[in-house]
This record gives C-alpha cells, structure tokens and sequence, in this order.
C-alpha cells in the first residue's frame, strides 16, 4: 500500500513538474510574442528612408513639371487653370506614382474680371477732349508667351468700375502719412493720384486715398524699387536680365481680407449665404488700375508743383513733384486731366481645390497638410508653379515608394493644391471654413511652398518657433546648390543668421506675421504650427522687393529656367528640404515641434514690450506684471515638457502616453487663439502672431492697441492696452497649461 501511495507520489510529482516547465515556457513564449501593430506603433523616422527620398528628387523632372505647367496662362477659374486640375489629378492617381487618393473639392467664390471686350484705359485728356497719351494695355512681348490670346490685360482685381477724371497729383507709396502730407499742400478732392507698389497694401492705396476725395487711383511699380534703378530694355532688362521690362504690370487683388468675399466663415458652397456685393468690406471705395513703368514715367516727369520729399524720390531720371495739381505749364500735358476707364465686374464662378492623400499606417486621424496653390495671373513660372513643380516631384518620390510597398507614414499626409490663392487665398481658406472642427482636432503641422524658388543663393523660411529645428536637421541633410561640401543650412546661416541665447548663432526664421500667402487660414484661423520655405536671392546683390517678374506676363518657363534657377538645382534643394521635412513631421515617433524655442520667441517678445511700454502703462495703473508671469510659466512648461521628452523611452512607454504628448505639441498653438481679440481683423485670431501695423518686434494686439491709445490719448483707448494684456496674459497661461503635466 505504501509503495503504491509512493509511486503515486513519483508520478504526480513527475506530472506537475512537466506542467510547470510547459507552463513556464508557455508563458515566457506567449509574454515574447507581441502583437503585429506592437512594432509599428514604436516605430520612428527612417533615416535611410529619408537618405532615399533625396536621392530619388530629380532636378530633371522638376523642370518638365514647370515646362508642363507653364504651358499657358492660367488665372483662377480659366480654361487653363482647368488643364493643371487635369494635370495634378493625373499625376497624383498615377497607378505606379500617385498618392492613396485624389480628388477634387468644389467652391463657389465671388472673382473680379475686366471686360474683355472692353479694356480698361488709362489716358491724358485735354479740355478740348482730345487724347495726348493712352497708357499700354498689355505688355510688349518678347516672346510667344506675352502674345498668348489668354494673357489677362493687367487690372487691379476687386477695384470698382468707374470713369474718373481729374488732375494728377504724386502720392508716393499711398500710405495714410503719403496722402496726410499731400493733403496739406493741396485741395485733392476731385484728384486722381499715382502711387507706387509698396509700403502699403494694394487696395489701401485706394483705400486711403478717398476719405481726401481722391476719385481715382494708378499704381506702379518704380525702377528703384524693383530693377535697382535700370529701365531699358535695349540691354538692361528682361529679355536680357531678370529685372522687369518698362511695360511689365503687376497684377493683383486688391481686397484686404483673405478668403471668399460673400461668404466670411462660411465655406462657399453653392447654397451657402452670401453678404450682398455692397457690403463686402476692405475693398477698394474708387477705381484704382496698375499701368508700366515707362507710362508712369510719362506722367510723373511731367507733373508741376513743389518738389517731393527725397524719401518719395524714385529711379526717374526727373525730380517727383507733388503736382500742382496737374502737369506742369510748360508740359505737352499742360492743363490736362488723367482719365480712367475701368470695366472690372464681379461673377461667382466654380474653383477647385485639388487634394490627394497618403493614408497614415498608425495614425491615420494625424495629418501633416503640404499645400501650394494652382493659380496664376499669366503663365506663372515662379509665382507659383515653382512651387507646384517641387510639390508633384515630392508627391512622385513619395507616391511611388508607397506603391513599391517600401513606406507608409506613421501619419496621414493631405496635399493641397489650392485654386484662385491669386484673388485673395481663396482656395486654402475655404477649405480651412469648411472643414474647421476635423483639421482643428487632428492636424500637426502646416508646410507651405508656394514660390519655391525666388532665386537660387539661399534657403528662406518662417514659420511658428516650434518648427524651427525641424527645418534646420532637414536643411543640415541637403547640399548647398554649386556648393561643394557645403549644407543648404551651412550656405543660409552665411545670408540671414541671428544669436539664440539657447542655440547661439543659427539661421534667421522669420514669423507669418501677415497673409502673403495660403498658410494664413492655417496659422491666424486655425492656429496649426506652420511653416514657409522657399529659396531666394542675395540681398546684398539687389534692392528688389520681390522678383521683378512678379505678377507679370514676363513670369514664363524661359523666364524661369534663363534668370532664376538655370539647372533647377534650387528647386531641387527646396523639394529636398521640404520634403525632408514632410517626412519627419509626419513619421517621428514624437513630433519634431519644439516649445522650448516658441518660449524664447515669447520672452524676446516681452522684453520688448517691456522697454517699449513698461514706464506708460505703469503711469496710467496698468501692470505688465500678469504677462512676465505667463511668459515665465509658458517657458517652465516647455522645458519639463522638454526634459520628460528626453529622459522618456518613449519607444517603450505605452502608445498613450507618446500620443499625449504629440497632442500637447499639437494643441498648444490652439491655446494661443482669441476669436474676440482682434474684432476688426477678418480671420486673425493667433493673439501671437496677428498682422500689425505698429511695426514693433512684439506682440501686435497690445502694439497696435498701445499706438493707437498713445496717439489719440483717450481713456477708452488705454481700456482696450489693458485689455489686449489680459487676452495675452491669458492665452499664453493657457498654452503653458496644454505643456503641463495632465491632471
């Protein structure tokens, strides 16, 4: 009995041991195999992917783009415009190329034309009524291009119709202070004024201009400011440089907000509400026309009266008088009046946005948005089909290591490519209406590239602080075009640097302060961390305001390929970068946004509005006090954000806590957004970066509410200064809190 009760014993024992060996290799089997997303979720950027990526970006194919896109002339809604849809949406639903999805999106926006069968004239009249001088109405041509039936006579988009008549009277750049100091040499009212582009915005010239009874405005674009003082196309200018011709004409819109004029924070879909015509604001109140420099040279150097100031002098080989009003005695133009006659209309018409999508493989509902518009006034060689030409080689890099099944980003990737940017960033805005709530909750970060390649010395950018080192790891991985051993980010610290107190000497990246372009509903509307990159000329080489072709009928392929960017090779270190960029944004395990470096900006902000106001605000018992402490808080959060980041294996954390921290990198933009702060500003709602037009290197809402109070002396006036301290101070506490450890 006993010896069966032992072996009983033995065997159990043998039995259970054997099931605590299967057991614990079972277990230790199970514990090591990992579910098959386990690895893609830990997953970061790809460094040989990236190697790859630039590898693959072709010069060669750059350049066809734009040879293809440039064919001819494409203004929003226009036949061409329908042929690069055409185009972008081949390409991006290219079965061995193309992106997961393309599509096109549907806008219904209000346009301004002139009449083609009616063109708008400029002209000299005498009192008999006959004409003495007509201004061109289209640019001389050089090439085929300028002589394309669908080149659009140069008109000022959004100015009213009109025939004003009066003496001529020089209002330099048509800023508030222009027409001010004018005003007290002469009676305008009844005047027609010539300005010329810069200082103030297109439709403020004519915006200005009518509270002095102003009736009609020209616009011009002077040889000193553009071609730095050479005129002749004999030798000097396009077709033999890049500087403008004397007939070239910039084209522009002259409204000031941007978006679908009838349809303010509305998407403008077809059965949308709409404002009525008479209502739009910030449109020009007066005809207003653009016209060449050689007639504008034609009439100011005929102009009497006293003698400009020297700081409204141009590159005219004559002395810029005022006008008395009107010529002088002894001028051909002698008691003769300037007429215009303006046939613009405006029409609703179809836009189309064109949008294509790779599909994120772990988070799909993150999207990292490339945009560039479509449109153009003429051909659109730089402006912005250099953009558009980088943005389909990124797309067939990118598209076609997707199809390869060699890459899929971590995040969803959304490309844009915006329709009538030209008429006031429709396209981009109505897209941001629209889809407010989805790309407020789930987009990273903006990228820009829409005048890729202004010319080719060197990398230019801008963009929220946080996206900074992004840009300067992508800009350290691409060669320097012509450079030998030199990094696209080496050759820009040389043109345009500034000294971190963090960093020391970096490259300068400068703030979307204003609306140049389709990052503004992104940045001002939506508050997204957002960026603008481009390549650009050697400021020490040129006074030029912007490339001399801009707008103009002389902006073409050969334009382009000749005086811009021979080789492309600029284009191609901007599709590196950005695309670089792109990768990182959308595939880094953390995002790559740094708030440690939009802490700096915000101190540098605060110490100017402390030396700037401190003293005046203390004087009428209002403290900047509550603003250093959320400065100071903003900077603490950062940096213990910045140090859980660094001391985190994040690789081994769970999925949720790197998914919270993405999303305080993401959100803490959103923080900064107001939509009471700035009443009068259509879109703006970023307390951090609003337009200003105090001109100070701080905050813009307390900058132009101080200006204003200190101008007008008011009581109400300082109420609106300490107010503008409380929505900072507020905002900037509420960011630093998004930075914060979650409660």
């Amino acid at each position: 009995m006993l010896k069966q009760v032992l072996i009983g014993a033995l065997c159990g024992s043998v039995v259970l041991t054997i099931g605590i060996l299967i057991g614990h290799f079972g277990i230790t089997k199970s514990g090591n195999s990992a579910p098959s997303w386990v690895k893609d979720v830990v997953k970061d950027v790809d460094e040989d992917l990236i190697q790859q990526f630039l590898s693959e970006v072709d010069n060669v194919k750059i350049q066809e783009n734009l040879r293809e896109l440039t064919k001819v002339p494409h203004m929003a809604t226009t036949a061409g415009d329908e042929h690069t849809v055409q185009l972008m949406l081949k390409r991006w639903q290219d079965p061995d190329s193309g992106l997961d999805q393309a599509w096109r999106e549907e806008y219904m926006v209000y346009l301004s034309f002139p009449d083609p069968n009616k063109p708008n004239k400029v002209s000299v009249v005498n009192p008999s009524g006959s004409v003495l001088h007509t201004a061109r109405e289209k640019e001389k041509p050089y090439t085929s291009d300028q002589e394309d039936p669908e080149v659009v006579q140069p008109y000022a988009a959004y100015s009213p119709a009109g025939e004003p008549k009066g003496k001529l009277v020089y209002a330099n750049q048509g800023k508030p202070s222009d027409y001010h100091h004018l005003n007290q040499t002469m009676d305008l009212r009844g005047t027609i004024a010539i300005t010329r582009y810069g200082g103030a915005g297109r439709g403020a010239k004519a915006i200005n201009a009518a509270p002095y009874g102003i009736i009609g405005v020209l616009v011009y674009t002077d040889p000193l400011d553009i071609n730095d003082g050479l005129m002749s196309d004999v030798n000097e200018t396009y077709p033999h440089s890049w500087y403008l011709p004397p007939s070239g004409v910039e084209r522009g819109s002259f409204g000031s907000q941007f978006g679908d004029k009838l349809t303010p924070y509305l998407a403008a879909k077809g059965d949308t509400y709409r404002i009525p015509e008479e209502s739009i604001p910030g449109l020009p109140p007066i005809p207003i026309q653009p016209i060449g420099f050689k007639d504008a040279y034609t009439l100011i150097c005929e102009l009497g009266g006293d003698a400009a100031p020297q700081d409204w002098q141009g590159g005219f080989n004559c002395t810029y008088n005022f006008g008395a009003p009107g010529f002088k005695p002894t001028s051909v133009f002698n008691d003769s009046d300037v007429k215009l006659d303006i046939f613009n209309h405006g029409k609703i018409v179809n836009s189309s946005n064109v949008m294509g999508v790779i599909r994120g493989s772990v988070e799909p509902d993150r999207y990292v948005i490339y945009g560039n518009h479509r449109d153009s006034w003429v051909h659109g060689a730089i402006d912005p089909s250099s953009g558009t030409s980088v943005m389909l080689e990124i797309t067939r890099v990118l598209g076609g290591m997707v199809k390869r099944g060699k890459w899929r980003p971590r995040r969803s990737i959304i490309f844009g490519s915006w329709g009538a940017e030209e008429f006031g960033l429709i396209g981009s805005t109505e897209y941001a209406e629209e889809y407010l709530t989805k790309l407020s909750e789930r987009t990273a970060a903006y990228i820009n590239v829409d005048i890729a390649v202004f010319a080719n010395a060197t990398l230019r950018a801008s963009g929220m602080p946080s996206v900074q080192n992004v840009i300067f790891k992508a800009s350290k991985q691409v060669s320097a075009p012509g450079l030998d051993s030199t990094s696209v980010y080496e050759n820009w610290i040389r043109y345009f640097n500034r000294t971190s107190p963090t960093h020391g000497l970096i490259p300068s990246v400068g703030y979307l302060t204003g609306a140049g372009s389709d990052y503004a509903a992104f940045v001002h509307y939506l508050g997204i961390a957002s960026m603008d990159i481009s390549y650009t000329y050697d400021r020490s080489k040129t006074n030029a305001r912007i490339y001399p072709a801009y707008h103009t009928a002389y902006d073409t392929f050969h334009y382009a390929s000749k005086f811009i960017d021979p080789g492309f090779v600029g284009h191609q270190a901007v599709a590196r970068t950005a695309g670089n960029v792109l990768i990182r944004l959308a595939d880094s395990l953390v995002l790559p946004l740094n708030c440690s470096d939009y802490a700096e900006s915000l101190e540098e902000y605060l110490n100017t509005a402390v030396s700037l106001y401190q003293e005046q605000l203390q004087a009428k018992n209002i403290s900047m006090e509550p603003l250093k402490r959320a400065v100071s808080s903003f900077g603490k959060a950062a940096e213990h954000l910045d140090q859980v980041i660094h001391s985190s294996d994040l690789a081994n954390e769970t999925p949720l806590k790197v998914r919270k921290i993405n999303d305080q990198l993401m959100l803490v933009d959103r923080a900064f957004l107001n939509p009471l702060a700035f009443p009068d500003k259509y879109g703006y709602r970023h307390v951090i970066w609003a337009a200003s037009s105090a001109g100070k290197p701080t905050f813009p809402g307390l900058a132009d509410a101080f200006a204003k109070a200190e101008s007008s002396g008011l009581s109400g006036d300082w109420d609106k200064v300490h107010y503008h301290l409380s929505v900072l101070s507020q905002a900037i506490d509420a960011a630093a809190s998004i930075l914060a450890d979650v409660i």
